[in-house]
């Protein structure tokens, strides 16, 4: 028994022993790997400096502010200028804050990523099953607006806008948001159409689908990934934009870029520093949730073919 006991206990350490991989012990750390933790640290630093002093900022009062460092951390904490900057501070002779830009701003960006991501869908998928005649054409199109600086059609735009009367009008920035935001947009629907088994579309055409119907009942379901990068990039470009406001948008419909603007760049009475970081860190707060809440959503919308030719 004892033999037996041995024996087995050398069998059971040489498998436990034959489990164990062989050879020299991989190094963890290398130089490369050092060189790149290194180089990630300096960016995340470089861009979250901006952020950590933003916030020390706003939970300072102004004789703090003035006194110490600019990246001390506030001797006592202080939030007053939190709810001056939401409801108080003023933009001109307005002292309303920036709750009424950021209802603006809801109010632009919803309608807007609805229609521009909808009708970008719908451009995608013709472009991508429907071969219609003048589609590489059109695609060439959807290629040049997305890479053509707006700027070069604000002016052209204006005149339009203003020959139809919705100039300053909230229906007027609607539609400059849907008209740039559509060519990039139709460009990352037909490429994920295109990735997406052609066999699904022929079987659909036999059953006797048409148009609207396969794209309702068999694109749709599948374009979640997609739509979702689609209404990230779009709530984001639509949130903080700025040029496209201050000439579209009007008096009465000012984004809240505009009016965080307006708060910064105050021409009487004192600057209060804390309330300008205070009113920065609001007007980016619908970005940072969005990045937050549906930020893997993005990763696996492109893994799945958003971005892909």
């Amino acid at each position: 028994m004892g033999i037996l006991r041995i024996l087995s206990k050398k069998q059971i350490r040489g498998k436990l022993m034959s489990s164990i991989p062989a050879g020299p012990r991989p190094k963890h750390l290398t130089i490369g790997r050092i060189g790149m933790y290194c180089f990630i640290l300096v960016c995340a630093i470089f861009f979250l400096m901006p952020l950590y002093v933003m916030v020390i900022t706003s939970l300072k009062d102004m004789d703090e502010i003035r006194a110490a460092n600019i990246l001390n951390l506030p001797k006592e904490l202080s939030f007053y200028s939190w709810p001056k900057a939401w409801s108080q501070a003023c933009t001109g002779f307005v002292c309303e804050g920036l709750k009424p830009g950021f209802f603006n701003s809801m109010k632009i960006t919803i309608p807007s990523v609805i229609v521009s991501v909808g009708l970008s869908a719908i451009n995608g998928y013709a472009l991508a099953f429907w071969r219609f005649k003048g589609a590489y054409f059109f695609f060439g199109l959807c290629m040049f607006g997305a890479f053509i600086p707006y700027q070069v059609m604000v002016y052209p735009l204006l005149k339009i806008e203003d020959a139809l009367g919705i100039y300053s009008t909230l229906p007027g920035i609607i539609l400059v948001h849907t008209i740039f935001g559509m060519p990039i947009l139709t460009l990352i629907f037909r490429n994920f159409y295109v990735s997406l088994p052609i066999d699904l579309f022929k079987a659909a055409r036999i059953d006797g689908g048409n148009f609207i119907k396969i794209f309702l009942y068999v694109i749709i379901p599948m374009s979640a990934p997609i739509t979702i990068v689609a209404v990230i990039l779009q709530v984001t470009g639509i949130w903080n934009d700025f040029l496209l406001g201050l000439v579209f948008a009007g008096r009465d419909n000012q984004p809240m870029t505009v009016q965080l603007n307006n708060i910064v760049q105050v021409d009487y009475g004192v600057a209060e520093y804390n309330v300008d970081m205070s009113a920065t860190i609001l007007t980016s707060l619908v970005p940072l949730f969005v990045y937050f809440i549906s930020g893997r959503w993005f990763v696996r919308g492109i893994a799945a073919g958003a971005i892909k030719g």
